[in-house]
This record gives C-alpha cells, structure tokens and sequence, in this order.
C-alpha cells in the first residue's frame, strides 16, 4: 500500500484496535451502571418502599412541624430542604445539612416521628451516579471516564468505516450475523453487526453525557459565555460532588446542598453554607403554594444557597422538559417568578432533552429500552472485540495490525484530527 493512499484499512484497523485497548474496561463499566441506572426511579422507589407506604394520615402536620422533627434528629443542623409527600401514605423527606454532609430524613407526615435518615451521598443511586459519571474518584474519575467516552467516538466511527461492505455478496454479515459459518466468522459478523445497528444509539449517549464532563463541560460554559448564551441557573453540574472532607472548604465557597446539579438533579454531600440559618416562619405557606401548583413530582421547597440566593419550588422530575421553577418571598410565600421550559435558552433545553433521554426518562418505556439495548449492545461489542483479538492474536505478541505504509502529513488527515 503506498503512502499517498494512507489511511488505509489497516491505518484505521490499527487505530480501531488501540482505541479497543483504551476503552474496553470502561465501556463495560459505564455500559453496566448505566443499565442500572436506567431503572432509577423504581430502584429508589424499592429502596424507600418502607418511607411510601405508612399509614394514611388523616391530619398532616405543617411542614414547619415536619422540618423541626428532623432538624432535632440532628442538633446543630440547618435546613437545606423539603419534599413534599407524594400522598398521604409518603414520608416527607427534609435534607439538612450538617458538618459531616447532608442528610437525607424521612418524617412520619402525621406524627412528625423521625423514621429514618441517611446521608446523601450514600443513597444507592448516588454511589451508581458516581461510579457511572466518576468511577468514585471525584474530578479526576471524571476525566478518566471523559476520555474513553471520546476515544469511544473514534472506535464507533473507525468501527463503522471497517465494517463498509466493499465486496459483500448478500446482507449475511453485514446487516445480519452468520451464526453457522465458524467461530471466527461468528465473533466477527457478532461485532460488526452489532456495533452497526447501535452505533447511532451509542453515539447519541456520549455526546449527551459530554455537557455534565469535566473537560468539555468546561469548554462548553467558556463558549457560552464567550457567545453570550450562558445562564445564572444551569440545570445540570460538569463538577464532582464534594465530600464530607471538604465541607469547610464548601461552606466557605457558599455551595448549598440542594441545589447540586449533575447527572439526575440530586444533592450533593457538601457541609453547612456559612452564613445564619434560613428563617423558617413562612415555610408553611411557601410549601402550600408549591403544592398548589401541582407540579410533577418530587417537588421540593428549597432554602437559598450557592448560586441561588432566593428561596424556590420547583419539579426535580427526571423527565426534564416538564420542569418547572418558580421564586418565592419568604415573608408571604408567594410566587415572584416562574420559569418553565418553554423560558429557558434553546441551549439549556436541547441539552435537557439530552439529559433526559439519556437517563431513559424522556419518553417511557420505548425510552428505557432503547437505553437497555444500546448499553447491551456496547457489552456485546466489548466482549465480542476482545475475544477476536484473542482468537487472532500470535503468541506473545499483542496483536496490532502491522503498519503496511508510512503516515504522509495531508489535507484530509488534518481534516479528520480536528473533526475528532
């Protein structure tokens, strides 16, 4: 093969391959949480099936009531915010922060009795979105994962590129395996195929995980504030939450615990804000305008911190295009400002559309098994490569394709570094 053709298949193989060794482990991680956390919603709803279904009460108790109940759980603490009861059955949940993080605390809705609490950061989806988002390492996770999510983009285009039928007789092996024809041709009509009808699907998923990744989510804020397109209140978080650890460090900062962003719209585990306590007297009527509203649930009346310096209500549905967030006034509880979807930048809802049908939650079910079968796919794909290359592989040697022709600087290469 001369150098004036170059790339040429055995160029791509190469990159293909090496692209394969990078991100193989993390592709089977990311691929697995994030088959779990498809599943959020009813994960969490078995997990707090005790906090759901209580006696009815026949007489709740104000949420002023509600929210001391927790804050005496927890001397010294400060509230950070309160959801209302999805029916007279739930716990209300009220998290308050304290100098070791924040706390989660269910409270009986009719006899203000303490039934549980547990730290936020501990909550099973929280270790699942950390583990899928950070591999439990903070920023620096965030990093390792960002960059086998882009070394997966060339994988999946370089793969494709591979797999154009240049000289095939028939669709078997190309839109179909050939499940008879021998193990070698089984593993490798296996990967190709499969990485053809999901390479769309599993494109979609890292390009709309990018906006809450360290790097890019950098990058992507520095832009908009550059372009003139950046918000005060963006709807997702590129940054790892803090722990326990630093809590003196975020409470110098004035990060709240409610109003952590990220990858469903949880809290974060940061200390107490600095600053006095939020004043509670006007919290009954706060929470009866927000439940008036009707909004989708979990609805949650949260105190002022971090970058938001006013009290709000507003839905934390997963589904992210239904949200809604309104401002209150702390001294008569009414609303002094509303912001549906429909208000936000374009930017700012296109990227929650992304959100959203990453985490499955856009448009039900059919959504969730899209999710299901793009992260199964992405596993078959994994095991499917690394066994090929083991079958292929000579002993003692790692298994690159030889290089046949020697790189030649041009146009279209260049072309195709700045692309990726």
């Amino acid at each position: 093969m001369s150098a004036s053709s170059w790339p040429d298949y055995r160029a791509v193989w190469r990159w293909h391959f090496y692209a394969g060794l990078i991100c193989v482990p993390f592709v089977i991680i990311l691929s697995l949480t994030g088959c779990v956390y498809l599943f959020r919603p009813q994960i969490e709803a078995w997990t707090e099936r005790s906090y759901n279904s209580l006696s009815p009460a026949t007489s709740p108790l104000p949420p002023a009531k509600l929210i001391d109940s927790a804050l005496q759980a927890f001397p010294g603490s400060v509230f950070s915010s309160y959801e209302l009861p999805a029916n007279t059955q739930s716990a209300a949940r009220v998290v308050v922060a304290t100098d070791s993080g924040s706390q989660r605390v269910y409270v009986h809705p009719g006899t203000g009795v303490v039934l549980g609490s547990i730290p936020e950061d501990q909550r099973i989806m929280r270790l699942f979105f950390r583990l899928h988002g950070e591999l439990l390492m903070g920023d620096r996770g965030s990093n390792i994962v960002e960059t086998a999510a882009c070394w997966t983009v060339v994988l999946l285009l370089s793969g494709i590129w591979l797999w154009w039928p240049r000289s095939a007789r028939g669709l078997a092996g190309v839109l179909y395996p050939r499940l008879f024809a021998g193990s070698r041709l089984f593993w490798r009509d296996l990967h190709a195929v499969v990485g053809l009808w999901i390479t769309g699907l599993a494109l979609f998923l890292l390009l709309t995980g990018l906006p809450w990744a360290k790097f890019w989510g950098d990058y992507f804020k520095t832009v908009r504030q550059i372009t003139g397109t950046a918000v005060a209140r963006q709807d997702w978080s590129n940054t790892a939450e803090r722990r326990p650890a630093d809590a003196a460090k975020a409470a110098a900062g004035g990060e709240h615990s409610s109003h952590g962003g990220g990858h469903g719209g949880h809290s974060s585990s940061a200390g107490k804000p600095a600053g006095p306590a939020p004043d509670l007297t006007h919290i009954n009527h706060m929470v009866a305008t927000v439940q008036a509203l009707q909004l989708d649930a979990p609805v949650i009346v949260a105190a002022p911190g971090g970058r938001t310096k006013k009290w709000t209500g507003k839905s934390d549905t997963a589904n992210r295009p239904r949200r809604v967030t309104v401002d209150l006034d702390p001294t008569s509880g009414q609303i002094t400002g509303r912001q549906n979807f429909a208000d936000r930048h374009w930017i700012d809802r296109a990227v929650a559309y992304g959100i959203a049908a990453h985490e499955g939650q856009l448009f039900g079910w059919a959504n969730v098994a899209l999710g299901l079968l793009t992260g199964t796919g992405l596993i078959l794909l994994s095991v499917s490569g690394v066994v090929m290359w083991w079958k292929r592989r000579d002993a003692g040697v790692l298994g690159a394709p030889k290089v046949l022709a020697q790189p030649q600087l041009s146009a279209g290469l260049l072309g195709i570094i700045l692309l990726l």
